[in-house]
């Protein structure tokens, strides 16, 4: 039913956890970022931004982790994974441009500083805020999410896979979880569930 363009290790795990969790009928195709493969005509031709995740549906492909996920989830609305009410549909929508617009474009600085900069200076420069600014980033989180246990308080939701990543992220900037309990705590939540483990076991990704 669904076709899931990612690389390993990128944002592209939460959906793929998501739809593990959904227990929908999910094809998977790598695209390698690191070989440049994100870049190649055939992939581009099916996403001229050339960046993954990539989601084909039955009703037609998607592009960004915040579109994609809340899609799932209302597709699939059984399993009880988008909020109820507009309210705290909209706090999920919020939390997932956070990430996706504050909290992922710090952490971009680290790798892909090329995207704003092509002087060594410059790039050296956004490196060295990448760890700050995440940390920035996981402050926020922690004192105004709920996280109790999950992200937008007692009830799983299409969310957390994506703030799972976030902890991923902190970790890939040399930024410690330790003083950020409930991050930590969801953290371990989230490496509890099958359907984490499952993605992981897929892309070949080392906890």
């Amino acid at each position: 039913m669904y076709t899931l363009y990612y690389s390993k290790g990128s944002s592209a795990l939460a959906p793929h956890i998501l739809a593990l969790e959904l227990g929908v009928d999910l094809a998977l195709v790598e695209v390698p970022i690191p070989q440049g493969a994100h870049q190649a005509p055939e992939f581009l031709a099916r996403n001229p931004k050339g960046r993954v995740p990539l989601l084909d549906t039955p009703e037609g492909s998607l592009t960004e982790n915040p579109a994609i996920l809340e899609y799932l989830a209302a597709r699939h609305p059984q399993r009880g994974l988008l909020p109820e009410g507009h309210l705290a549909q909209a706090r999920a929508r919020e939390l997932c441009a956070y990430l996706c617009a504050a909290a992922h474009i710090a952490f971009a600085h680290k790798l892909r500083g090329k995207r704003w900069a092509q002087d060594p200076v410059a790039l050296a420069d956004m490196q060295k805020y990448v760890p700050q600014n995440l940390t920035e980033c996981a402050t926020y989180l922690e004192t105004t999410l709920p996280l109790g246990p999950w992200a937008l308080g007692a009830d799983y939701s299409f969310c957390d896979p994506y703030l799972y990543v976030f902890a991923r992220w902190l970790d890939a900037a040399g930024v410690s979880i330790d003083p950020f309990p409930k991050l930590a705590a969801h953290k371990l939540a989230m490496l509890a569930r099958p359907a984490t483990q499952a993605a992981l076991a897929a892309q070949e990704i080392q906890e």
